[in-house]
């Protein structure tokens, strides 16, 4: 992943199989989410009687052996990969989060932010209730564990009375799998079937790898409950969707299914209508790998112009825990992409992207492209200039450090070094998204228009939790 990229979210997977390995299952659940959140992984297991969680800072594959998956029995799995977006990183702050009450045990995984959580933690706080990390993941999980109700979808009603933001969850207990999608529908959950059980996934790609038959995905709202009765479906309320638009564009892998649609032809189709708005006389379209490869097939098919892998990304930089050293530090972008001399010297290039956050490694792209010879750079991106933060789960800078803020595209296209510039326009973004009067997403990040208000959103930031 490059440097300045938007962050992922999480990955959160839960299982419900008795009789099967659970937590094998949901290790290789979490293996296909990996590209959702690299900064830790955890995994926990229920039985009738007791429960069990093993966390840890790292990948899903360094975190878990077969002799720790081994110790992890049970008959509902939950699962959790991590990127901060509230609490620093820090294993305290691993998922999945465990909070009880009595002989009652609930085992949480959350993708998305909680807008209010720091007055929802303080008031946990005056009644006694303890915390042990800074997200608001832990505080979901307690607001479930000491709200009223009979049975535990009850519960989670009581919790999403209270609670404001966005939050995809999977929630264990000793008998029942939850799933739960907030009222807007920020941020996506599927629903699968196992033999044996039912599984929950942040992305439908993660049950090809389980051997589960994907089922649909949660309405907004909706709360699925599984357990040896069968799957209930109980509906919290029905609202306007504002399901995140940076998932197609971005975040979810092109495999997935996000509204029946399949992630990577939508990217195709970004792809087209981007070479529709804003041509190129130019010789090969290039992608900046991985994300921007079905974009840059679909620009290419439509302009005629020749596509070319003229970027290798390096796909193991991110997975060593060694730091560079300054002289390494300062090669930036080479250790990341090498480009091929012989696809791109002496060549016009359009280099296709899907975003620019702050333009730091972009414009290394740019220069890096000249460096090997392209006798012209011409920079097309997937969606609208970035100019807003996100408070609904992905980790995206504020407003000033953009590099869109306050500029326009011929200054950006300038402060990149590039031929030319073009942004493709939020109507054709929405049109290939399959949007329906060009509602059902939220599009924040690029227009400023938050679905939810309050003044919450004017003191939120990363580590609000750690002033508590």
């Amino acid at each position: 992943m490059l440097e300045e990229k938007p962050k992922e979210e999480c990955g959160i997977f839960g299982v419900y199989a008795p009789g099967e390995d659970v937590a094998k299952i949901t290790f290789f659940g979490l293996f296909t989410l990996q590209h959702r959140g690299q900064e830790s992984a955890g995994i926990g297991v229920l039985s009738n009687t007791k429960y069990a969680l093993y966390k840890k800072m790292g990948l899903v594959n360094q975190i878990f052996t077969e002799s720790r998956i081994g110790k992890l029995k049970g008959n509902i799995g939950i699962g959790h990969n991590r990127y901060s977006t509230t609490g620093s990183r820090l294993k305290e702050n691993a998922g999945p989060f465990v909070a009880r009450k009595k002989l009652d045990t609930y085992i949480v995984s959350h993708n998305g932010n909680i807008v209010n959580a720091k007055r929802i933690r303080e008031a946990l706080e005056e009644k006694g209730v303890r915390f042990t990390s800074t997200t608001d993941s832990e505080v979901i999980a307690q607001v479930i564990a000491h709200s009223r109700g009979q049975t535990t979808w009850q519960k989670v009603f009581s919790m999403m009375y209270k609670i404001h933001g966005a939050y995809s969850l999977v929630v264990g207990t000793k008998k029942e799998l939850i799933g739960v999608r907030d009222p807007l529908g920020f941020r996506p959950l599927c629903l699968g079937r196992l033999d044996g059980g039912y599984c929950l996934a942040s992305e439908s790609c993660a049950f090809s790898a389980i051997g589960a038959e994907y089922l649909r995905e949660l309405k907004p709202g909706e709360v699925v409950v599984i357990n040896q009765d069968g799957l209930a479906s109980h509906q919290f309320s029905k609202k306007p969707a504002s399901f995140c638009i940076f998932e197609y564009i971005y975040l979810a892998r092109p495999d997935s299914l996000i509204n029946n649609h399949l992630v990577y032809k939508v990217r195709e189709e970004l792809g087209r209508h981007l070479a529709r708005q804003h041509p190129a006389a130019a010789d090969v379209v290039v992608p900046v790998p991985d994300s921007s490869i079905p974009a840059a097939v679909g620009f290419s098919q439509e302009s005629k112009i020749p596509y070319r892998e003229g970027l290798i990304k390096n796909r193991y930089i991110a997975r060593t825990f060694i730091d560079p050293d300054q002289r390494m530090r300062e090669l930036g972008v080479k250790m990341k992409l090498s480009p091929l001399r012989e696809i791109i010297e002496g060549k016009r290039v359009v280099i296709v992207d899907d975003s620019i956050v702050r333009g730091t490694t972009t414009l290394k792209i740019v220069r890096l492209l000249k460096e090997f010879g392209a006798r012209e750079v011409h920079v097309r991106i997937t969606c609208p200039p970035l100019r807003n933060p996100c408070f609904f789960g992905v980790d995206l800078p504020t407003r000033e450090e953009f590099i869109a803020h306050k500029k326009n595209v011929d200054q950006i296209r300038k402060q990149l070094e590039a031929d030319s510039l073009g942004y493709l326009s939020l109507d054709k973004v929405l049109k290939a998204a399959g949007a329906k009067n060009g509602r059902g997403f939220c599009t924040a990040c690029f227009t400023g228009k938050y679905p939810l208000k309050g003044e919450y959103l004017k003191t939120l930031n990363k580590n609000v939790l750690e002033t508590v």
